[in-house]
């Protein structure tokens, strides 16, 4: 049984800044890539950023230059740096994180979302 748990969310006014946690917790071997995804109703879920387990990171245009993604592999926990924030990236944001469990097998696991509005 794998858990991934955020926190961090809620409500700023645009131009601030606001860190979201992730920490996974289980039957865990190791994880490998993890990420941050977000989703505003009506739309699909899209891609925010990702990290590598050492350290490659990758970003969506929108986000680049103002979020940074990071992991403490000792913690099994990713992190999302937002800053200068625009209304635009309201949304529920959830982590993902592909992990190896103690019986080696793979598999994609999901928080369950925390909510960013960014709002005057």
């Amino acid at each position: 049984q794998v858990q991934l748990v955020e926190s961090g969310g809620g409500l700023v006014q645009p131009g601030g800044s606001l860190r979201l946690s992730c920490a996974a917790s289980g039957s865990i071997f190791s994880i490998n890539g993890m990420g941050w995804y977000r989703q505003v109703p009506g739309k699909q879920r899209e891609v925010v950023a990702t990290i590598t387990r050492d350290g490659t990171t990758n970003y969506t245009d929108s986000v680049n230059g103002r979020f940074t993604i990071s992991r403490d592999n000792a913690r099994n926990t990713v992190y999302l740096q937002m800053n200068s924030l625009k209304p635009e990236d309201t949304a529920v944001y959830y982590c993902h994180a592909n992990i190896i469990l103690h019986s080696l097998a793979r598999v994609n696991y999901w928080g369950q979302g925390t909510q960013v509005t960014v709002s005057s």
